[in-house]
């Protein structure tokens, strides 16, 4: 079970992001309306979670070199004091990138998703359950380079790519749901009959998961 809690962890972030209509629900569902075609909803899906997964994937690069040239310590200390900064500037300051009107195409859709996770500091988040996924490898594979410096701690190439794998695919279905259900039985007017600051709550989060990771 120890082995498993990082994968379901990296699931949930995921269903996360895809309940969050920042990252990008919300703009499939105005494509749609305007395009006045579920067509046109779905069709965004795909770029939005592949933007999504480039933003995560510089993050598990990111991780997996910091700690093959240092102390695996210190770079958790690291990951947690730039979690607990960045949660708390997104508290002070919860900015978007802007991004003039819907007429985008699929690759300019990618790059507004790519801009917008990162903004967001999707990939950050997933810090702490990269740094407890476990080092195995498939059978038959080579473990001679491992991502996060190997051993125990540490997770392999296959690991980290299993990681954005497992993360985005859980964003895409649960956005696709939300987009889908939104535009065809519920509409926007949801968001001003249940309305949740989630920025507020993504900023806390990720000051949370600076703090947890800090001190386990």
């Amino acid at each position: 079970m120890g082995d498993l809690w990082p994968w379901a962890g990296l699931a949930l972030l995921g269903a996360y992001h895809g309940l969050n209509p920042g990252m990008g629900w919300l703009f499939a569902v105005g494509l749609g309306l305007q395009e006045r075609s579920r067509a046109a909803v779905t069709g965004a899906l795909v770029p939005i979670a592949i933007g999504h997964e480039l933003s995560v994937a510089l993050v598990v690069i990111a991780l997996g070199g910091a700690v093959a040239a240092g102390p695996a310590v210190l770079v958790r200390s690291l990951g947690a004091i730039v979690l607990i900064g960045f949660g708390a500037w997104k508290l002070v300051r919860p900015r978007h990138p802007r991004w003039v009107g819907f007429r985008l195409d699929r690759r300019q859709l990618t790059v507004w998703s790519f801009l917008m996770s990162s903004a967001h500091g999707a990939g950050l988040m997933l810090v702490p359950v990269l740094l407890g996924l476990p080092a195995s490898e498939p059978v038959g594979a080579r473990a001679e380079h491992p991502l996060l410096g190997g051993g125990a701690t540490g997770m392999s190439w296959w690991s980290g790519s299993a990681a954005v794998v497992v993360h985005s695919a859980a964003m895409l279905a649960v956005m696709g749901v939300v987009a889908v259900v939104v535009y065809d039985k519920v509409g926007l007017g949801i968001l001003r009959r249940a309305w949740v600051n989630l920025d507020l709550v993504w900023a806390a989060t990720l000051v949370a998961a600076g703090v947890f990771t800090l001190f386990t």
